[in-house]
């Protein structure tokens, strides 16, 4: 029997080593699917589920009211019907703006509804005091509609607001959003005990994706569209490509 056990481990060795070749990188909708329709609507994240995504990027704002809703912009005149900034606005008021392709701005549980825990998701706390809301609605659909803490994932070019986050969570895991060296982020990622960095991949070089990996987190990059730069990240080895175009990543 000893004498066979180089034969039998050779090619289990082989499909194990296939597999890490073969591994590819989540696929994740930014905006829904904002390359086919209006980035933040339910339209555009029910395009990025058709399109077969693994995770949806949505960027949500606390509003007047209270309310947490999916949009984007501190402006609401880039997309919509109105003017003004989006935290000006009470629930009412924000029901009566159109936006380009005539759609709605939809709160997060909107999106939550929609998604019904088919897809992870990638919340961007975009305006300030978003933790609170973000984390009581999301505890509420892990308790109340059988989502799992690790159906989400938190992320923030603002990372006091991060800080805001994991006080109230330990469990949900946070991404580092960075636009520029994305090496000085690992300090407050290794901070907040976060789970992935979120860097520009123009920023991007293999040494830097692997520096971060070996430092424990994994990396989700944005905003990646073009083919050429598709195939570039996933030689990189990131483990993330958020994209308008989810279709050119498979």
């Amino acid at each position: 029997m000893k004498k066979n056990l180089p034969l039998i481990l050779f090619p289990v060795f082989l499909i194990i080593s296939c597999d890490l070749m073969n591994s590819k990188p989540l696929i994740v909708g930014h905006r829904g699917a904002m390359g086919h329709a209006t980035e933040n609507t339910l339209a555009s994240v029910q395009k990025a589920m058709d399109l077969g995504v693994d995770m949806i990027e949505i960027d949500v704002f606390k509003i007047k009211s209270g309310e947490i809703v999916v949009f984007h912009d501190k402006q609401v005149d880039r997309l919509s019907n109105g003017e003004g900034k989006i935290e000006d606005y009470n629930i009412e008021d924000l029901g009566q703006l159109v936006l380009d392709g005539n759609h709605k701005i939809p709160t997060l549980q909107d999106v939550l509804m929609l998604i019904n825990n088919k897809v992870a998701l990638n919340i961007e706390l975009k305006g300030v005091g978003t933790a609170g809301g973000v984390n009581l609605i999301t505890e509420n659909f892990i308790k109340q509609r059988g989502w799992s803490p690790d159906s989400f994932i938190i992320s923030s070019f603002k990372w006091d607001e991060l800080r805001a986050y994991r006080e109230l969570n330990k469990d949900i895991k946070i991404a580092v959003l960075t636009e520029e060296d994305p090496l000085q982020a690992i300090p407050v990622a290794k901070e907040l005990s976060a789970d992935a960095i979120n860097p520009n991949f123009k920023t991007l070089t293999e040494e830097n994706v692997g520096g971060m990996q070996k430092a424990g987190f994994k990396i989700y990059t944005w905003t990646v569209n073009e083919p050429e730069d598709i195939q570039k990240m996933k030689d990189f080895g990131v483990d993330g490509i958020i994209t308008n175009y989810p279709e050119r990543a498979h």
